[in-house]
């Protein structure tokens, strides 16, 4: 296991359920996507950039709950009139991720442009490297 993912680990979702399956009664059984993320490790952070085409600011909800990092999004589409045959659907995105204590979580900053949502995960100070000044005894 990397160091990034001993920092930063995916939670698994059954997101897309088959018709075969059935929803257990204490779970939404509303269907999501599973966004594709890409995470990026800087000095001080993790970058986390998420595909959520559609989504608009007032359609995404960012959270940390717990140590929790979820990601739902609603997609928008208003079509132009009424249509004659429907095969187009949009879902809402779902993605979590389990944050280990090396991410300072009071200092998450997200941002979207055009459909891509950025999340800065600061590190935390403990968990930055540091030069330790050697003394002449």
């Amino acid at each position: 296991m990397s160091e990034k993912t001993a920092v930063l680990q995916t939670e698994k979702k059954d997101a897309l359920r088959g018709p075969e399956e059935k929803a257990v009664g204490t779970r939404d059984d509303t269907r999501y996507i599973t966004p594709p993320v890409d995470i990026y490790e800087t000095e001080d952070a993790l970058e986390v950039v998420a595909d959520l085409p559609g989504v608009e600011k007032k359609g995404i909800d960012v959270r940390v709950e717990d140590g929790l990092l979820t990601i739902k999004g609603n997609a928008d589409y208003d079509p132009p009139a009424n249509a004659m045959m429907g095969e187009f659907n949009l879902q809402g995105y779902f993605r979590q991720f389990q944050l280990s204590d090396e991410v300072d979580q009071s200092k998450i900053s997200a941002e979207l442009k055009n459909g891509v949502l950025t999340l800065h995960l600061h590190k935390a100070e403990k968990s930055k490297p540091r030069q330790i000044p050697v003394k002449l005894g």
